[in-house]
């Protein structure tokens, strides 16, 4: 999964949900149940995510919806392979990447 976010140091609950096609409501509930989800809040309480934060947001949508882990199952996943996981996960957005700039490349011709 190819996702288009700006270049920016905060990204609200909002831009995230829409960037992965998901509702708000289950990137809230991922918040609470991952521990290496730590969005800012401000004093209204709303949430900012980091760059960071977006990183490992893509690593739990690819193993809970792409792959199909349980939640406790990537839980588990992320904290005994981290290293090999982030390894084969950032192979599999590079090739994406590159699928998605020839699909860009086909379509101008």
């Amino acid at each position: 999964m190819h996702i288009d976010l700006p270049e920016k140091r905060y990204y609200g609950i909002g831009e995230v949900a829409k960037a992965f096609d998901v509702n708000t409501s289950l990137i809230r509930f991922w918040e609470k149940e991952f521990d290496v989800l730590k969005p800012k809040k401000n004093a209204k309480g709303n949430r900012k995510f980091t760059p960071e934060d977006i990183k490992n947001l893509k690593l739990i949508y690819h193993l809970v919806k792409e792959r199909g882990f349980t939640l406790d199952g990537a839980k588990i996943h992320l904290k005994e392979g981290k290293k090999e996981t982030l390894s084969n996960f950032e192979i599999i957005s590079k090739l994406e990447g590159v699928k998605n700039q020839l699909i860009k490349i086909k379509q101008h011709l």
